[in-house]
């Protein structure tokens, strides 16, 4: 097992400095992960745009970003499975979080109204999130878009009179849109989870909170041990997720994510998890920012 030096100032603060940062996301400009890029590191800042999670995972491999986002669940759409296995294959190491409210606003080129819109454009996602705003609008077609901010960028670029996009007011500020109708998405609650990832250069990380990757032994009642083993120990387990490991068919890797208090007490923790484990792998230990 890997366990990265858990330091004795546990709450240190080490990402937040006034040195300009490259960060890589995933989209462009004016992007959910643009505006958590701004929000979470209040710097200075320069984004690389990636038209993947794999290009952001690769610019930050290969030193052109010095930290990346990547966003991992959704409170509404669930889970992005493979962000996991692709953070695990990786060695790149999770050293924050950030929650977003998300809301969906319907924008295009100044002096429209909806009346004028014929289509929207926008992610599959965002399109899914606001289908109930479109019952009563059967005039417009919906359309897929690789992207919310790339959708907002082309109609503002070609200047297209009777299309609107979905997108963040960020991007309406960007790219000069108008908002028509603020806050479209079907439920108002709806709030993205995003991860802060380095290079796995860190050997030191601070937090209170920590992600593990854990394979355990086929054996009845291994994962039930486990979860009583983290409350013995006063870590408060706040998400689990299980993938398939493909070389062995139903043999699983969990994914866990827990905050804790006390440094002995996850050392010890750690020390009985690597025994039960074929695996066990720190992703990463962290500030919880879970609102």
């Amino acid at each position: 097992m890997k366990i990265l030096k858990i330091p004795d100032n546990l709450f240190g603060i080490f990402h937040l400095n006034q040195v300009r940062k490259n960060i890589a996301i995933q989209g462009i400009k004016g992007s959910f992960h643009h505006l958590v890029a701004q929000q979470y590191f209040e710097v200075n800042i320069e984004v690389l745009e990636c038209r993947s999670f794999m290009d952001v995972v690769k610019e930050l491999k290969e030193g052109h970003a010095s930290h990346a986002v990547m966003a991992i669940e959704n409170s509404t759409a669930g889970t992005i499975l493979p962000n996991y296995a692709m953070i695990d294959e990786n060695q790149v190491v999770i050293t924050g979080e950030h929650y977003v409210p998300i809301r969906m606003d319907l924008m295009t080129i100044p002096g429209r109204s909806l009346n004028d819109i014929a289509e929207v454009h926008s992610h599959p996602m965002a399109l899914l999130q606001c289908k109930e705003f479109f019952r009563s609008q059967p005039h417009i077609k919906l359309v897929e878009d690789v992207d919310t901010a790339e959708a907002a960028q082309r109609i503002s670029r070609n200047k297209l009179k009777n299309i609107a996009a979905i997108a963040s007011e960020i991007a309406a500020d960007i790219y000069g849109l108008e908002i028509i109708k603020k806050g479209i998405q079907t439920i108002s609650n709806n709030v993205t989870r995003f991860l802060i990832l380095e290079n796995a250069k860190n050997e030191e990380l601070h937090g209170n909170k920590i992600s593990l990757k854990l394979e355990l032994p086929n054996n009845h009642g291994n994962l039930a041990t486990v979860l009583h083993l983290l409350s013995d120990y006063n870590l408060d387990l706040t998400k689990i997720q299980s993938l398939p490991v493909i070389e062995t068919p139903w043999t699983y890797s969990s994914f866990i994510d827990a905050t804790f208090q006390d440094k002995k007490e996850l050392e010890k923790a750690l020390s009985i998890l690597d025994i039960m484990a074929t695996e066990l792998k720190v992703l990463g230990i962290y500030k919880n920012s879970r609102p």
